[in-house]
Formats: structure tokens, sequence, C-alpha cells
């Protein structure tokens, strides 16, 4: 007996120690698994990256199609009952849209959708053009009014004037009430203050009339109204459109082309502060025109430029494009007023991209120049960029240029958008511009590939709802939700 204990005491031992083993093994592949869970989180959290494709090359080919629309498409016809406009109204809106085109845009529409919620007859707003182009074309002369009364004609009544009224055996103009709204009032603004004094006076005058009404409003009929104003009443005058196609067909004749509205100009330049890379005569240009346009605030350029405040440089917007694989033969047309600074600034971008136009230079003769000054120009710029392969903003504010276009593009099929996170990239080119290259163009396209490319997405403060009007103004023909479901007749 006393002989066998030994052995089993040996064996026991033996047993003991692999088990050990076993368990230092497991404890060696735990602590591996561990480090491969953690080691993604660590690469997360030191590139600010949602994942490891974030470094991997832009399909720049995918890039020339239209975002994946995820089942979705246009559709701003009414959901819900929408009756038509009483044929009695509380008296006439008139309205004053300042501002430059696409601004006048968004009035528009709000001027529509206060007309609709007071149920007064709008009349044709007036654009305040000469202050800011120094155009007079008016209203009749950029959009095709007819097709605008007649497109809108089940949603508010529209006349081209105030009519004259007999009373007491005379004949004269109901005289308008001058009244200024709040910024982004309220709807109750409308339907209290406004609508009383339309009831009293028979009709108002608002100016100026520029973000005089909510963006964010909780009814979807009343979103949709704006979209059916935006994009299917508002069409621009015939040869406006058939100067924008003769364009476009030059440019695709030789195939993609991406449009880019390079806000470089003076104005933007002076808003935003930004003067430290100006020569010392051009600071002084940008100072007085800020001194004279904005009110007096205190703007240091370096606090600025860290957080994305400043209009990216022509540079800048060529460095972005081939970090995300775009080279000297992709054809672009330039949307711009006149860019500030000159060639010097230019230079280094046409260097990289060579195959550069404008509504100027894409045809050789002057009809397109001759044609295409003020409002009609911005008009002309405008088509151009909507109908583009790719739009790149390089500075997409409110109710500006680019804010208008994208909503645009995508109401009309996620047309590819190229964004850039100005925010995200400030870093990466104070980087740059202190001798740290090293991994430049991968630090572009890691902040890039966060942004959005085109496709449906949801609406965060504060992108406006001219940029991106999803869900309201948009369905699917199969969706579980009823409420996203194409209503029938909805084709558009």
């Amino acid at each position: 007996m006393r002989s066998y204990r030994p052995v089993e005491g040996t064996t026991f031992k033996k047993l003991h120690h692999k088990q050990l083993k076993q368990a230092k093994g497991l404890l060696y592949k735990l602590a591996i698994a561990a480090v491969l869970l953690i080691a993604p989180t660590i690469y997360f959290v030191a590139s600010y990256s949602p994942t490891v494709e974030s470094i991997s090359e832009v399909d720049v080919q995918k890039l020339w199609d239209a975002a994946d629309s995820g089942g979705w498409r246009p559709s701003s016809v009414p959901r819900s009952d929408w009756p038509p406009p009483p044929s009695e109204s509380n008296g006439y809106l008139r309205v004053r849209c300042n501002g430059g085109l696409n601004q006048q845009r968004t009035a528009i529409c709000n001027a529509v959708l206060a007309a609709r919620i007071m149920n007064a007859t709008l009349v044709l707003p007036e654009l305040d053009a000469n202050s800011y182009w120094h155009d007079d074309s008016g209203f009749q002369g950029l959009y095709d009014v007819d097709h605008f009364i007649k497109t809108l004609q089940n949603d508010v009544r529209i006349v081209e004037s105030i009519p004259e009224i007999k009373k007491n055996g005379k004949t004269k103009k109901i005289k308008a009430f001058q009244l200024r709204p709040p910024r982004d009032a309220p709807i109750k603004w409308y339907t209290t203050t406004a609508l009383e004094k339309m009831k009293e006076h028979s009709a108002i005058y608002l100016t100026p009339f520029s973000h005089r009404l909510a963006e964010e409003i909780d009814n979807a009929e009343y979103q949709r109204l704006r979209c059916r104003v935006n994009y299917h009443a508002l069409v621009f005058k015939p040869h406006i459109m058939d100067l924008s196609h003769k364009i476009v067909d030059k440019l695709r004749s030789q195939g993609h082309f991406m449009s880019i509205h390079l806000r470089f100009e003076m104005d933007m330049l002076s808003f935003a502060g930004c003067f430290d890379i100006f020569s010392p005569e051009e600071q002084k240009i940008l100072k007085k025109y800020r001194k004279e346009n904005f009110a007096e605030k205190k703007l240091i350029y370096s606090e600025r430029r860290a957080i994305g405040k400043c209009p990216l440089t022509p540079e800048e917007v060529g460095l972005i494009l081939r970090a995300l694989g775009f080279d000297n033969s992709t054809r672009l047309y330039l949307a711009a007023g006149e860019l500030f600074g000159g060639e010097r600034f230019m230079k280094p971008f046409r260097s990289m991209f060579p195959l550069l136009e404008n509504h100027s230079s894409v045809d050789s003769s002057n009809e397109l120049k001759d044609n295409t000054q003020g409002l009609i120009g911005s008009a002309v710029d405008y088509m151009v960029c909507l109908l583009s392969d790719i739009f790149m903003p390089t500075y997409d504010g409110p109710s500006n240029f680019a804010n208008n276009l994208l909503g645009h593009r995508l109401y009309s099929g996620f047309r590819t958008a190229i964004r850039p996170d100005r925010k995200g990239l400030a870093p990466v080119f104070i980087d740059r511009e202190k001798g740290r290259t090293a991994g430049f163009e991968e630090a572009v396209r890691r902040v890039m590939l966060k942004t959005n490319f085109g496709g449906p997405h949801k609406r965060v403060s504060p992108e406006s709802f001219y940029t991106n009007s999803w869900s309201e103004c948009f369905c699917q023909t199969s969706a579980s939700n009823p409420a996203d479901r194409c209503p029938d007749g909805s084709d558009e």
C-alpha cells in the first residue's frame, strides 16, 4: 500500500503541473485576445476614426455616381388633407427678399409658407438685387412666373401686384402696412401680430425678409410646401436654363466633371476675420470692408483658424481632392465671385488641377460671358453646380449658395457632394504648415471619410432644412413605417 502512495502522489503532481501549464496557456491566450480586442479601441482613440477602414483609399470612381439612396426618393406631395386656398383671403402679403440669389430663394419659400399660414394672397416676391448685385432683373427677370403661379395654385393664391380698388368713386392702390418680422419668427407671430395688421390694413409689407420664419417647424406638410416651392415652382427662365445646359453639355462632352464653389472672396474673408495670410495692403482692404459691413467684434486669426472658421484656400481645396484620389485629369468647374488675393492663391491649385473652367471660359466666344452677369450669372452657376457629377462647397454657411445647392442635389437623386469638415481638417493643415507632412494625405482621408457624400442622413442642428430636407420631403415605396411610405401619385 505504501509503495502505491508515492506513485499516486507523483501522478497527482504531474497532473497538477499539467493543469497549471494549461491554465497559464489559457491566461496567455486570453491576454492576447484582450489585446486584440482593445487594440482597435486604442487605435480609434488615437486616430479619431470610426473604423480601421478610415485609412483606406477612397474609391473615386464611385464618387462620380450618385450616393446610395437606401430606397428613398424625393416626394413633396401632401400626405394628409391639404385643401386648396379658400376663395376669400385675409389680405395681401408683400415681401422684400434681401441678400444673394440663394438667400432670396430661401426667403421666397418662407413667403409662400407664410401666405399659406395666414390665408393671404401672396404678391410676387420682390428681390432686393440692386444693393447686392447692382442688378435689377427682379423675380420676373430670373424665374418663370407663369410656372411659379401654376405649380402653387393648390397651395396659395399669387398675384403679380396688389390690384387697385374703387372707393368713394375713386380708384387707388391698397397701401401695405410695413412690418419688420423678428428673425426666425415662430408661426404664432404670423397668426397673431402679422395677421392682425393684415386684417386691419388689407395688406402688409414684410421687409427685410431673410431668415424671418423658423426653419424647424413641427408640421411635415408645411415643410413639404417649402420643398414644392424650392424644387418644383422656382424654375429659372428659359434663356437661363438654355445657357446652363449649354455649359453642362460642353463640360460633359469630355467626361465627368466636378463643380466647386470656392468661397475665397472679400466679403466672406472679411466676415470670417481671416486676414493674416494676406499682405498688409490686402489686410487693410479686408478690415475696411469688415468695418463697413459687419458688427464690430474682436477676431483672432489663430483662434478662428483652429476651429475651422476660415474659408479654405484654393491650395487647401486642391490638397483635399488630391488626398481623396483625384488626379490632374479631373475636370473642374469653378463657381465663385472674384477671388481675393489674385493669381498667387490660384496658382498652386491650378498646378494640381489644370483643367479648370468657369462660365466665362467654357465658351471661347463672348456669348456666355455677355449673358451671365449679376444674378443671371449666379443662376447659371447654380444650375451647372446642380447638374454636375460632383459638387464641392468650400464654405456651406446658412442660406448661401452651397447651403441651398446641397439640399437641391439631395432632392434631385442624392447626387454626390464632397463637404470638407473645416474644423476637423484645421489641425491637419496647421501641422502641414509647420512642416509636419508625414501622413498628411492619410490624415485628410480620415477626416473626410467621416463626412456625408450625398446620401440620406439625419438632420442635426445647425444643419439647415434647406440643406437637408430628409426625411420630410422623401418617401420609400416599401417602408416598414407607414409615415415613410410613398403616397399614390407621388412620382416627382
